[in-house]
């Protein structure tokens, strides 16, 4: 979303240098022209409109209009933006001087207000801070539905542009890390957890190392044969479900999970007692807080460090959580399980 942000602050600041110069020349007797230049400020500002309605899905909300708006945005950017062109272009079209003169002062006036916000606006976006809005219960009680949360994104290190590289890394992801990361699925077609995660962005907790061994008994988390002290957790139904992997052996069910199609073969079955499996190198495992309601690693895999964007760092709305996030048990929301 911040690439997007940036370029829409490119194209109006583009815009911005082109309409100064008309205005500049005094171009006003020429109906035409000024018309279309108005209409591409209308276009513009359309555009702008459609990002901040595309944030929700960036940010996981795939219901009601949201869920509408991502499935047919690729028809609904351009139809958008040709009706803002077509009444911009006719709202000043066969008009006096005056009314042109003043209409696109004005576009000039937003333009160079706009542009600068929205390219240094991506910058910071990509480089150092990302707003993140917490759309499903799977982090309860650590983090609510509808909380609003900055993401540290230079600390496991600043991305270059276009790449997946990463320098001046400040320190690697650690345990107990509450992450944001893109999901891992390389096709909308793929399904997990029941529907396709494709281009969402999914916020877990790190369980799992690069090459340690993750295995749950009874919900209950073991790492490399120790079980894991956890004061973030949250269960919801008062029984575990029973799981056996006898029959199919230790490296075809770890080689299955890294596949990424465990959970589609075995379901909730996997939810309590799962495992063990060795974490691939360059990848994570993790799980929502809320863990009999969490769609994570357990049904599709370990998470791949080029997909990680950031940490969870702080809580900025509601005023009511506005804090920082931490592992510990005082951190923790006190709020009473459903």
């Amino acid at each position: 979303m911040e690439i997007k942000v940036f370029f829409i602050g490119v194209i109006m600041g583009t815009y911005a240098y082109f309409a100064g110069k008309l205005i500049k020349g005094k171009e006003y007797r020429n109906q035409t022209k000024c018309a279309v230049w108005h209409g591409l400020f209308w276009a513009c500002a359309a555009g702008i409109i459609f990002l901040m309605l595309t944030v929700n899905f960036d940010n996981g909300q795939t219901s009601g209009i949201w869920h509408f708006v991502n499935r047919f945005k690729l028809v609904l950017w351009p139809a958008l933006t040709l009706s803002a062109w077509t009444i911009g272009f006719f709202s000043v079209r066969r008009r006096d001087e005056k009314r042109i003169e003043k209409a696109l002062k004005n576009d000039l006036e937003w333009a160079e207000t706009i542009y600068p916000v929205m390219i240094i606006g991506g910058i910071f976006m990509y480089f150092l801070f990302q707003g993140f809005r917490i759309p499903s219960g799977s982090m309860k009680n650590t983090l609510l539905i509808g909380d609003h949360l900055f993401v540290n994104k230079f600390i496991y290190g600043t991305r270059v542009p276009f790449t997946e590289n990463r320098i001046l890394k400040l320190r690697a992801v650690s345990r107990g890390d509450v992450i944001v990361f893109k999901f891992p699925s390389k096709s909308p077609a793929e399904s997990y957890c029941g529907s396709s995660q494709y281009g969402r962005d999914f916020i877990k907790r790190v369980i799992g190392l690069p090459g340690e061994t993750v295995e749950l008994r009874n919900g209950r988390v073991f790492i490399n044969g120790t079980e894991l002290a956890e004061t973030y957790t949250r269960f919801v139904d008062t029984e575990r479900i029973p799981f056996s992997s006898a029959n199919l052996p230790y490296e075809s069910f770890s080689a299955v999970w890294a596949g990424r199609q465990l959970g589609n073969i075995y379901g909730e079955a996997i939810r309590d007692n799962f495992g063990p499996v060795i974490v691939p190198s360059g990848t994570y495992f993790a799980m929502g807080d809320n863990r009999d309601r969490s769609c994570d690693s357990r049904f599709w895999g370990p998470v791949p460090e080029e997909n990680i964007k950031g940490k969870a760092s702080s809580i900025f709305w509601p005023p009511t959580r506005i804090g920082s996030l931490d592992v510990s048990a005082s951190k923790v929301s006190k709020e009473t399980p459903d």
